[in-house]
């Protein structure tokens, strides 16, 4: 395990467990009896899309366990795939990491395809999730999605801002080939009755915070009102001024927003 530290003097670990025969890479940061897990957006990792709640919101108080999921950063191999399950999937994998961890009960923050698969862990585990953030996130796919998604399949259109991270991380090929092969099978549940999860939103039994930004240009604003209709014990705080990684760029205000409500 590496051990380094942030700006705050923050312990922050760096590690790979094995869960269900792959290696898993986590980074834990905090000290906190109260515990949260973080999950990545599609082709994220950890220190890609959490380095500001590593540095910041993790704390005495609060622990925080950022992973990598099968296929995605750190977590290689395997190569990622996309089946019909894979949020399911990737939900079930979070809950062996956790347990594995030592953790029985604990928060899930969930980005992106990282909100999607938090949703569906709180479903199947409600008594180990005790509160649930998600943004970003979406429980079906529509038609207005499935155009968004295919404006974003050829990466040599992205900003060079935009997929430079990516590369780095992946090599161009990996990359490319990992990209189209997520943009045919999140299309694919368009075509599903249940969506991404519809079913699993009615059954979330936990105390759940919804954050959208108003601009962002990846989730129509129907979607964070759809959970907020259909989780049971929803609430919605929107950012006038946020895009799709509201996280990253109003870090200090969405951390002091979660920090709250986990607290309450």
């Amino acid at each position: 395990m590496e051990n380094k530290y942030d700006g705050n003097a923050n312990v922050r670990n760096m590690a790979k467990i094995a869960v269900n025969g792959m290696n898993i890479n986590y980074e834990k940061a905090g000290s906190g009896s109260s515990v949260a897990l973080c999950m990545p957006g599609a082709m994220g990792s950890a220190l890609t899309d959490f380095g500001a709640q590593l540095k910041s919101l993790a704390c005495p108080e609060l622990t925080l366990v950022a992973w990598d999921p099968p296929g995605y950063g750190q977590s290689r191999p395997p190569a990622r795939q996309f089946p019909p399950t894979f949020f399911k999937d990737d939900a079930l994998a979070a809950a062996e990491l956790m347990k594995t961890l030592g953790y029985d009960r604990y928060h899930v923050l969930g980005w992106s395809d990282g909100g999607n698969s938090a949703v569906i862990l709180a479903a199947l585990r409600p008594q180990s999730v005790t509160k649930l953030v998600i943004w970003g996130a979406n429980a079906y796919v529509g038609d207005k999605d499935q155009e968004l998604y295919e404006a974003l399949r050829d990466i040599d259109k992205w900003s060079a801002r935009m997929k430079a991270p990516m590369i780095e991380m992946y090599g161009e090929e990996y990359f490319r080939s990992t990209w189209n092969a997520w943009i045919d099978g999140i299309s694919a549940f368009k075509d599903i009755e249940n969506g991404v999860c519809r079913k699993e939103t009615r059954e979330v039994r936990c105390p759940t915070l919804v954050v959208h930004g108003a601009k962002d240009a990846m989730v129509p604003p129907e979607h964070p009102e759809y959970f907020k209709q259909h989780i049971p014990d929803a609430r919605l705080h929107v950012f006038p001024e946020g895009k799709h990684n509201l996280h990253m760029k109003y870090a200090d205000e969405f951390n002091k927003l979660v920090r709250d409500f986990l607290a309450e």
